[in-house]
């Protein structure tokens, strides 16, 4: 006898497909200018050029358990998101007090002015849904 899996409850439902495609764009976004700035000048801001890297595998990884569902990719993705505001908040702070340490920019550089500060209010949004999914679970 098997046993019936149930299918993972659907995280992208609503406004979870708006944040999937957010994320989706901003993986785009860090990969792409990450992978370009390393390969050809990676001596001018190496920390710059990692952290970028970095937010963009944070963004892909967030992406995934979104479009994967279920409780223990909410529970994930809410760990990853809280780890990427984090993030923000501190990249963002470190290029206001010291810009010298940063001289390219970084995805998450003035918490995320560059991307018109999507990188902030992303994770802010995620975890807002992520928790919502949580409380229609639960009821």
């Amino acid at each position: 006898m098997t046993a019936v899996q149930e299918k993972p409850a659907r995280l992208i439902s609503g406004p979870g497909m708006l944040l999937v495609w957010f994320y989706g764009v901003m993986v785009v976004g860090a990969v792409s200018r990450s992978a370009y700035q390393i390969s050809t000048e990676f001596d001018r801001a190496p920390l710059a050029y990692s952290l970028s890297a970095v937010a963009g595998v944070v963004y892909g990884f967030i992406t995934y358990t979104l479009v994967r569902g279920g409780e223990t990719a909410r529970r994930a993705a809410l760990v990853c998101c809280a780890a990427e505001l984090a993030g923000v908040l501190i990249v963002g702070t470190w290029t206001l007090v010291e810009p010298s340490a940063f001289p390219d920019a970084t995805v998450w550089s003035k918490y995320g002015m560059g991307y018109v500060f999507i990188p902030v209010l992303l994770p802010l949004s995620a975890m807002y849904w992520l928790r919502k999914a949580s409380a229609r679970e639960a009821a």
